[in-house]
């Protein structure tokens, strides 16, 4: 905060311990709430890639940045979704999949559920956009206002707390801008546990089922 962000030096730092992606670590080694405190830093500019490609181009980007950045990386396995080509701009969400009636937007590890939920939803007649965020702060608001006005609603994923991140920033738009239809999937306010990492996210509302419960329950209100 003091030494970082106060004189907006051009640091970048890596949090390697994010979410429950180190399962079996537990509560200590499971950074739940880092993106609500980098958030809250003036000047820090919060980014979190989504594969591989994602993450080479973020590091380049956030390396071209003149700031502080702090780059949120996963610990689990995670499937290819972009390649080099990849158009990666600090700030700019991108549209993965496109949809009309319910919009998922996700970051980091939650990309590929997100996507696998909305191959369920289609499974059930229901079209789902599907949004990498992977720039938390700043938020992408074009992204989000365009969802707000074009689908039925917006579920939020992400594995970290509901306190503070993704989903608290897409409310603060929402309710400032264009209120719509919103529901955030994350941890709730609580210390996680150690386990098995798809057990996990079955037993803190993060799986596949809960996206799809989540976006249905968005549509029917």
């Amino acid at each position: 905060r003091t030494t970082v962000c106060y004189p907006s030096l051009n640091v970048k730092i890596a949090g390697s311990h994010a979410g429950l992606t180190t399962a079996t670590n537990g509560a200590t080694h499971q950074a739940m709430e880092d993106i609500a405190l980098m958030r809250a830093l003036p000047n820090m500019t919060v980014i979190m890639p989504a594969d591989a490609a994602s993450t080479r181009l973020a590091l380049r980007a956030a390396a071209q940045w003149d700031g502080p950045v702090y780059l949120r990386l996963t610990r689990v396995p995670v499937p290819a979704i972009y390649d080099d080509r990849l158009d990666f701009q600090i700030g700019r969400a991108i549209t993965v999949q496109a949809g009309q009636d319910v919009t998922l937007m996700a970051i980091g590890d939650m990309l590929p559920k997100a996507l696998q939920a909305a191959a369920q939803l289609a499974g059930q007649g229901i079209s789902a956009r599907v949004v990498d965020m992977h720039t938390i702060k700043p938020i992408d608001e074009s992204a989000i206002l365009a969802a707000a006005r074009q689908t039925g609603g917006i579920v939020t994923v992400e594995d970290h707390t509901i306190v503070g991140g993704l989903g608290s920033a897409v409310a603060e738009v929402l309710a400032e801008k264009h209120p719509a239809r919103l529901r955030r999937i994350g941890t709730r306010d609580r210390f996680t546990e150690s386990g098995d990492y798809e057990a996990l996210l079955s037993k803190y509302g993060l799986s596949v089922e809960h996206i799809v419960a989540a976006a249905r329950e968005v549509l029917a209100r």
